[in-house]
């Protein structure tokens, strides 16, 4: 991380960030993190449970065998991470959802 970073050093995943939005518009809206600390990372998260994280995992062409399951909280939350390259940027999905919640994981019950 540099402390002269300046807004211009997240072009990156801003110009990502802007590309999503024009090509994948018709999807969920995700939480959207950027960070001086990963000048080149964007964050997509998804908080509603783990359907809005399959539809954009599935429309960016991220493989199910790419995506990396774990608990948190005691097992009470689970969580999908998957990370890709998109227009630069390192692009990193994740989803959370209730572990009690009966949710489609990867188009399987």
């Amino acid at each position: 991380m540099s402390e002269d970073l300046t807004l211009d050093g997240l072009a990156v995943p801003l110009r990502a960030l802007r590309l999503l939005a024009v090509d994948f518009s018709h999807l969920p809206a995700p939480d959207v993190r950027m960070s001086p600390v990963f000048p080149d990372r964007l964050e997509l998260s998804f908080h509603r449970g783990l359907p809005d994280f399959e539809v954009w995992r599935e429309a960016l062409g991220i493989s199910p065998a790419a995506v990396v399951y774990r608990e948190q909280g005691d097992g009470r939350t689970r969580v999908l991470k998957a990370s890709a390259d998109f227009a630069g940027s390192a692009l990193e999905l994740t989803g959370y959802s209730d572990a009690c919640a009966p949710e489609l994981i990867g188009g399987a019950a």
